[in-house]
């Protein structure tokens, strides 16, 4: 009888272009590539904070359901893995296709601009996107010193959310989508995500091929893989494949690493938020 090989979390990442970065317990994947070219960058976990999700975890967003000084402080030290007096800007996230420009220093705050993705070339600051299953997506252009950090649930996805942050990128920076390098974090992956009839329509009426990315698993229902949907959107923008990275960790799976709304909100009716962020120290 075959014997399966569990492979710890090193081994996993060992090809798949991220390494762990740590600091006083806190804990967050580094895409390589986004690293080598300038951009510090870093998708977050939940242990080494002070919020109930449960005990000490790492809150870093949802001011509607933790108290606003443990966010506060659990931004503090997911901090200490970046260069230091590195600011963190977000904006209010509603699952479409708006793109927010930061551009000074001002910008830089929890905003109340309705958008889900944020483009500059500030440096100093860390855009950052909030996610507890959808997909957060950081891309930069070492030409033009733009980066890119995009949230994108299946809305976000069919709204062709991480094309117009590229096309934002060139418009606002001049960045050129053959130089760019991007990164897919920790989402709810094909292997667990299911969803309805809805979904598979609107997919069905923006994407020409959308059935390459469902499983179809009961009537009506299939598992889909945003995944892909976002990086084949970026290579139909122009970003050369091999400059993609795909982090190798589903969140609806690995709890011990990460939040999951649609695994956490229904057993226990909150859960947490994950922070992906990307800037120029």
């Amino acid at each position: 009888m075959p014997v399966e090989t569990i492979m710890n979390d090193d081994e996993i990442l060992a090809d798949s272009g991220f390494f762990w970065r740590e600091a006083d317990g806190v804990k967050a994947l580094v895409a390589r590539r986004l690293e080598a070219a300038g951009f510090v960058n870093g998708f977050s976990t939940r242990g080494g904070g002070v919020s109930e999700f449960p005990k000490d975890s790492l809150n870093l967003a949802g001011f509607n359901e933790d108290a606003r000084e443990n966010i506060y402080e659990n931004r503090r030290r997911f901090l200490r893995l970046f260069p230091a007096e590195m600011k963190i800007a977000a904006v209010y996230q509603c699952h479409g296709s708006a793109v927010k420009t930061i551009e000074a220093d001002e910008d830089v705050t929890d905003s109340d601009t309705s958008a889900d993705a944020m483009i500059s070339r500030l440096k100093g600051v860390l855009l950052g996107v909030k996610t507890a299953d959808c997909v957060p997506v950081l891309v930069a252009d070492p030409a033009s010193g733009a980066f890119a950090a995009i949230h994108a649930g299946w809305r976000g996805t069919v709204a062709s959310i991480v094309a117009n942050a590229v096309g934002k990128m060139q418009e606002k920076f001049g960045a050129e989508p053959n130089g760019m390098i991007a990164a897919i974090g920790p989402a709810a992956s094909v292997r667990q995500y299911e969803i309805g009839e809805d979904v598979i329509e609107a997919f069905g009426k923006n994407f020409a091929d959308a059935e390459k990315y469902f499983v179809p698993t009961r009537p009506g229902h299939a598992r889909i893989d945003l995944h892909a949907a976002n990086r084949d959107q970026l290579i139909d923008c122009g970003v050369d494949a091999a400059n993609i990275s795909i982090a190798p960790f589903c969140t609806m799976e690995r709890t011990d690493l990460f939040f999951s709304y649609r695994r956490e909100k229904q057993l226990y009716g909150k859960t947490g938020r994950l922070l992906s962020v990307i800037g120029r120290a």
